[in-house]
């Protein structure tokens, strides 16, 4: 059965145009992939976003990345943001997997440019992550290179959201977090052109928790209180609630739209103010994360071009941009954590989907 997103609740976080699907995969040649590992000792996962079908490394991606707060294990930030472009695919999984999803996205990568008769003896595999050691024992690091390698196998443009692939163990604002994504159109000198973000959500106190306007979180920890209070002995049920802003957030952009480096760079950054309207402060323990690149504006990585000619939007247009990010990145986070599904901590507690209070959260006083 095909899961509700936040839509379907009457809830929408803007006024831009959506993407066909509403997905980073809107974005012409992006796919992503999940592999899920869901037992007894284990809630977690990897997912990858592939820019594109073609080698990567050999013709590389206009990037930018953008650390908002830095409590945070991502790898390959720092080659980012140092060449402004993108070689590899990127990859989510859980804080103390980065290492061996890193070692597994960069197998891949030399793997695919043997078989295209590429030359590598350097390689950036970018892998951001979130800790997830509330619903997952994360100190088994259970994502190993085949896992990354189904998630690759798995990638596809109408993918699943919530509680899948490196969203299978997080929680967002005490309730039950995970993989979300959205997508906007605009128009510039009389071309559509997209933007799609997919979240990785894993932060937000209970009680900050905004929806729709309102202060849902308060109302949530309100209705939790009175129905526990109702019951007795064995048949109560322990809510987790997260009482600081703390857990980072994954945002991965992606765009057609013809920008520079340093351009993306702006626009990921606005993808905060999506963040900032569920009610999210930046917490000291959270680290906020965002990637994006753009399918215009490829690099030849043996090119033997002394200049390359690459067109970029000027500086005023770049507001449509900007709007589109904050927008997109905020119905994605609605959306992975609508798409969850509730799921029991390590420790008994029970992290609920948004889904459980919906319609009558939106419809309280």
């Amino acid at each position: 059965m095909e899961k509700k997103r936040i839509r379907d609740y009457g809830v929408n976080t803007g006024r831009l145009k959506t993407g066909k699907r509403n997905k980073i995969t809107d974005v012409p040649g992006v796919l992503v992939g999940h592999c899920t590992i869901k037992n007894e000792e284990n809630h977690t996962g990897v997912t990858v976003i592939l820019p594109g079908s073609d080698n990567s490394f050999s013709s590389k991606y206009t990037a930018a990345s953008y650390v908002h707060n830095g409590f945070g294990k991502s790898c390959g930030l720092i080659q980012v943001e140092e060449l402004g472009t993108l070689e590899t695919p990127i990859a989510l999984t859980n804080t103390l997997n980065v290492g061996l999803v890193w070692d597994a996205v960069a197998g891949y990568v030399i793997d695919r440019c043997e078989k295209d008769q590429v030359p590598v003896a350097s390689v950036n595999p970018v892998v951001g992550e979130c800790n997830d050691s509330r619903m997952n024992h994360i100190q088994k690091r259970a994502v190993k290179e085949t896992h990354v390698l189904q998630a690759f196998a798995d990638a596809k443009e109408d993918f699943e959201e919530g509680d899948v692939g490196a969203g299978a163990g997080t929680s967002c604002y005490g309730l039950k977090g995970g993989i979300g994504s959205a997508s906007r159109v605009v128009e510039i000198a009389g071309k559509e052109y997209t933007i799609g973000v997919l979240v990785q959500s894993n932060f937000g106190a209970t009680m900050d928790f905004v929806l729709g306007g309102k202060m849902a979180g308060q109302w949530i920890l309100e209705q939790r209180s009175a129905e526990k209070a109702s019951q007795t002995g064995e048949k109560q049920e322990r809510m987790a609630v997260s009482e600081q802003d703390k857990g980072s957030i994954m945002t991965i952009l992606a765009t057609d739209l013809p920008v520079s480096s340093r351009q993306l760079k702006r626009i990921i950054r606005r993808t905060a103010v999506g963040i900032a309207r569920t009610g999210a402060y930046t917490g000291h323990g959270s680290g906020e994360v965002m990637i994006g690149f753009t399918t215009a504006n490829r690099i030849p990585d043996l090119g033997r071009e002394e200049l390359l000619t690459i067109s970029v939007i000027p500086e005023h247009t770049i507001n449509q941009a900007f709007q589109a990010a904050a927008e997109a990145a905020h119905e994605a986070i609605l959306n992975s954590m609508v798409c969850a599904e509730s799921t029991r901590g390590i420790g008994g507690e029970m992290y609920y989907s948004l889904a459980e209070f919906l319609p009558d959260c939106l419809e309280a006083d």
